[in-house]
């Protein structure tokens, strides 16, 4: 097992500080039939009343073993972004320490690193948008907290080698957060089951995408029973609305008829926009998007978006000049796409 000093590894203050106690995290009794004058709430009932429970034992629960894996490994957040935060607090001195990530990757890892005052080195993804293992390592120093691996990765959709993630588990003795947001998608095994023999390993990922709750706004951290803790010391008390933790609950978590339709629809649209003449380039996907190169994305853009069509323009981020991003929808929502992609095709012939 890799192993890591945590000691070594956390902020100082973060070891030292006393984690707010909430209210009901005072006794762990059966509340049934109790008189709660604890938490300074309105008393007068309308289901939302009472603060929700602060450690989410019912979502835990299902999620764990949804994911199969023991509750004392999961750190549950206010969409993904919120742990992220939570990762850098947790591990890095602002002023002092660093992250890497690896361009082009989701925006959000570098936008948090500025926000905690954290330097960010980029290293960017290979030809094949392959993390260059070399030179991630070259960029490391003493102050080397956090390495960002998105996988399948945002925006370019394919998954990273598990030899590279591996070699960077094994050699670096920071932090590997591996964001796997879009691994429903996918038919590689989730990091969470192989990660436990990894110490240093923390594996993200969310109800937004496969789940379609996106609008819940619950991320999830799997780690070693050491950092969980280390995160729920940080972390606010009642981040996860009562809402949000009663819809989790009750929701039918079986996603797999909705995959199968989402890939289906994926390789018609390719094998369609394979045909247009102004696309240039489709990227292999192993998400729920796919990343075209046109002839001038900003141009293609503008016409989408005229047309009632709105995808993402990527044109501004490293590896990605001319291109776009476009979300896998329903079949209506991708036959529309195809119809106004056919129509601007024609008006330029």
């Amino acid at each position: 097992m890799k192993k890591v000093d945590l000691n070594r590894l956390v902020r100082n203050s973060v070891l030292k500080m006393k984690p707010y106690t909430s209210a009901r995290d005072e006794f762990n009794d059966d509340t049934e039939g109790m008189i709660f004058l604890d938490a300074n709430e309105n008393p007068f009932g309308n289901g939302l009343n009472r603060y929700p429970d602060s450690k989410q034992w019912a979502v835990k629960k299902k999620i764990g073993s949804l994911k199969g894996i023991s509750e004392d490994r999961i750190t549950l957040g206010n969409g993904s972004d919120e742990i992220l935060d939570l990762i850098f607090r947790v591990f890095c001195d602002p002023g002092k320490d660093n992250s890497i990530t690896l361009p082009p990757t989701y925006g959000m890892y570098s936008v948090l690193a500025s926000l905690n005052g954290i330097e960010n080195r980029e290293v960017l993804l290979n030809s094949d948008f392959q993390p260059d293992v070399s030179q991630i390592l070259k960029q490391i120093d003493e102050h080397t907290k956090l390495i960002f691996i998105c996988s399948p990765n945002n925006p370019t959709g394919n998954l990273f080698s598990e030899e590279g993630i591996r070699s960077l588990l094994n050699r670096f003795n920071g932090i590997v957060v591996l964001d796997e947001a879009y691994i429903d998608f996918t038919t590689q095994e989730s990091w969470i089951k192989k990660g436990i023999a990894f110490e240093n390993l923390i594996v993200i990922q969310t109800l937004s995408k496969a789940y379609g709750m996106a609008g819940v706004r619950l991320g999830m951290a799997f780690a070693s029973p050491e950092i969980t803790m280390l995160l729920h010391k940080i972390k606010p008390p009642y981040n996860i609305s009562a809402l949000a933790q009663e819809k989790v609950v009750l929701s039918d978590m079986n996603i797999k008829n909705k995959i199968v339709i989402i890939q289906k629809e994926k390789e018609v649209l390719i094998k369609v926009l394979l045909q247009v003449n102004f696309i240039t380039k489709i990227y292999p996907s192993d998400a729920n998007f796919v990343l075209i190169r046109v002839d001038d994305a900003d141009k293609r853009y503008r016409q989408l978006l005229e047309n009632g069509i709105v995808v993402r323009n990527r044109n501004q981020y490293p590896l990605c000049d001319n291109c776009l991003r476009i979300t896998i929808g329903t079949p209506d929502e991708n036959k529309t796409l195809l119809e106004v992609i056919s129509k601007i095709q024609k008006m330029e012939l």
